[in-house]
């Protein structure tokens, strides 16, 4: 049977540097050697609030972001999470068999609500059975993740299991987290102790796909860094150093001793200047591709009409048998 690969990017934003080296680039190979299912993650992207007329222009810039990093719609399913009913509705079935205390439990909703207080919403609470709905409905064998993801799948695990034992029959295989070592998780350019996200308020923390060459230069060149020369030690605990190195070494394919070799004894300068050229020469082709891409809606719409299409037969065929195993009504 061919190894089936499932995983999906929230279109809030731009997507960035973190979107790409954390994700996609680890998708692309993949397509060649599993059956691929890359999706757009709109419903789960209405926890806040949204315009919808964005939202709407974010979803085709995914899809055409997808695509010009080399996502290609003749191998890999490319869909709006929305698009397929099936995704809200075995969420709701999931629902109704996960414990409340499981999600209270995660560590995403204690910090989003936490940020959120008396505006925080039930589908922030119930976001990883969603997930978990998202990822079952496909039966993949593998999801690649982020550190910061592995949370949400062990709890997909528990649920199948948990609906595994309910109908007494082990239907739902689990499915394994997909971590690069050095990918997982891209830091902020303004604090190597948090991730980079679409979410911070600050533009400088991030490289966004669509960003000038003279953007990247400025935000890098601005990246916090310490006073210290580079040396190979204990990097560790050098948050920027480390997130500097590491970006440097997953855009030109070396290791971190690779890497680092040329800037031991020197500054941040030097290493800057090398990590803008590698930036450069890979974030603005992706971001041409892109803006051309967005300037043919139809072919993005019809791109993501045939991707719902695919989705759609395989999530109808799995809701039906979790209905039919749960007892609820099925059409003869």
């Amino acid at each position: 049977m061919t190894r089936r690969i499932l995983s999906g990017i929230q279109p809030t934003g731009n997507l960035h540097l973190g979107n790409y080296l954390g994700a996609i680039q680890q998708w692309v190979p993949l397509q060649q050697v599993a059956e691929c299912i890359f999706f757009i993650v709109d419903s789960h992207a209405i926890t806040v609030p949204q315009d919808p007329k964005q939202l709407q222009a974010n979803i085709r810039r995914t899809a055409a972001t997808y695509l010009a990093c080399g996502i290609d719609p003749e191998r890999s399913i490319i869909f709006a999470q929305s698009s397929v009913p099936a995704h809200a509705e075995l969420a709701w079935i999931f629902n109704c068999i996960t414990p409340l205390g499981w999600l209270q439990r995660m560590t995403q909703f204690k910090e989003k609500s936490a940020s959120q207080k008396e505006g925080a919403c039930l589908g922030l609470l119930a976001y990883p059975v969603l997930q978990a709905a998202d990822i079952l409905l496909y039966h993949p064998q593998a999801v690649p993740v982020g550190e910061d993801q592995k949370q949400h799948l062990e709890l997909t695990r528990d649920i199948a299991l948990l609906f595994n034992r309910l109908v007494g029959h082990d239907y739902f295989a689990l499915p394994e987290p997909l971590i690069t070592a050095q990918g997982a998780r891209i830091m902020s350019l303004r604090d190597g102790t948090k991730k980079m996200s679409k979410s911070d308020s600050s533009e400088a923390s991030r490289i966004e796909l669509t960003d000038t060459a003279d953007a990247i230069a400025h935000k890098v060149r601005r990246a916090k860094s310490d006073a210290d020369l580079i040396h190979a030690e204990h990097i560790e605990n050098r948050p920027e150093l480390a997130n500097l190195l590491a970006i440097l070494a997953l855009l030109t394919g070396q290791t971190l001793d690779q890497t680092i070799e040329p800037y031991i004894g020197k500054g941040f300068s030097a290493l800057k200047e090398a990590l803008i050229e590698a930036l450069v020469s890979i974030i603005i082709p992706i971001g041409e591709k892109t803006e051309a891409l967005q300037q043919d809606a139809a072919y993005l719409d019809a791109i993501l009409i045939k991707g719902q299409k695919a989705a759609n037969v395989i999530a109808h065929a799995t809701l039906m048998d979790v209905k039919e195993r749960m007892g609820l009504w099925v059409k003869p």
